[in-house]
């Protein structure tokens, strides 16, 4: 059996909240233990929505020293910034030669970000081809499993009919890589929207005990749960599909959310203790790398080295095969 190969990654775009958890971290901290792990800081596809850049420097260190703080461990896996590894651009142009330019636009990944009241206006060219970039990430290291929220999984499903068509083409150099999909359900923002840093709707492992309490206050509950002793559905509520993926006691909540003996302040506040308690380890090991931004952004250097002797290799690979090498 072929040894797994795990490549993900992540925008650096800010501090990371419980979306980022339960739909990528929680399964890189399980496969860093399985086999080989490339983990992407991709800053090149942070630029696919915005031209702003003034804060990427500093998110890319904060963003790694979650991931370290979390128990990402870089002498298990590789920890590397997309832009440190030039092969991801030549890989992506050459993907874009044999990419029909339906694939791209029939994305509904592309689609979502660009209808709507939300929809991004005037969407640039790199938002289009995101998945073509995203192909090029995973095959350069020839990625065979590729966990990624569900959001990504249509850009996952679009890398491999691309790599599928490369390897028609010129020959079986690349795996098809499989999508893994975390078991969580996607957790929603306390608005009721997918959990975003920019809606601020979010709740995460740094957050203090203060803000735990009030950002949980704000989310939406079931609605037909008006009084205390009302009984409630926890299959609708928000709170407790946050309860169910973090409170050991997750079936007496469920229990007592159905029987009407609890109300939803006091299920609210656990939530919020229950955050707290068990991100304590995260913020003691966050606080070391903090005062240690240096060492962070050593450990991206090195890891983006070890990542570039085997991209160069897969490209020597995908020039022979193409016939492009002079």
């Amino acid at each position: 059996m072929k040894e797994k190969l795990i490549m993900s990654g992540m925008r650096p775009t800010g501090r990371l909240h419980l979306g980022h958890l339960a739909g990528v971290v929680d399964n890189w901290l399980k496969f860093q233990n399985e086999g080989k792990c490339y983990f992407e800081v991709a800053d090149w596809h942070s630029l696919t929505d915005r031209t702003d850049n003034s804060e990427l420097q500093r998110n890319i260190t904060e963003m790694t020293t979650d991931w370290l703080a979390l128990g990402i461990n870089p002498q298990k896996s590789t920890l590397f910034v997309q832009s440190l590894v030039p092969e991801h651009a030549e890989l992506y142009t050459l993907f874009s030669m044999i990419t029909p330019i339906t694939w791209a636009t029939h994305c509904p990944v592309f689609k979502d970000k660009t209808a709507g009241e939300d929809a991004i206006k005037n969407p640039s060219l790199g938002l289009l081809n995101y998945p073509v970039l995203q192909a090029a990430d995973i095959a350069l290291y020839k990625g065979t499993h590729v966990p990624v929220g569900e959001d990504q999984a249509p850009h996952v499903e679009l890398s491999r009919k691309i790599i599928r068509r490369f390897n028609s083409l010129y020959g079986n150099i690349f795996p098809e890589p499989e999508t893994i999909l975390t078991k969580t359900p996607r957790i929603m923002g306390f608005d009721g929207r997918k959990m975003s840093k920019s809606l601020d709707n979010h709740l995460a492992p740094h957050h203090t005990q203060e803000e735990l309490i009030l950002r949980t206050g704000k989310m939406i509950t079931d609605p037909q749960k008006i009084r205390k002793n009302d009984p409630g559905r926890p299959e609708i509520c928000s709170v407790y599909a946050v309860q169910d993926v973090y409170n050991l006691n997750k079936r007496i909540v469920e229990n007592e959310c159905k029987s009407g003996a609890r109300g939803c302040v006091a299920c609210k506040k656990e939530l919020a203790g229950v955050l707290y308690d068990m991100f304590e380890q995260f913020r003691e090991k966050r606080a070391f790398y903090e005062a240690r931004p240096q060492e962070v952004r050593e450990i991206l250097y090195e890891g983006s080295k070890t990542a570039r002797e085997v991209a160069k290799k897969t490209i020597e690979e995908v020039r022979d095969a193409m016939k492009v090498k002079f």
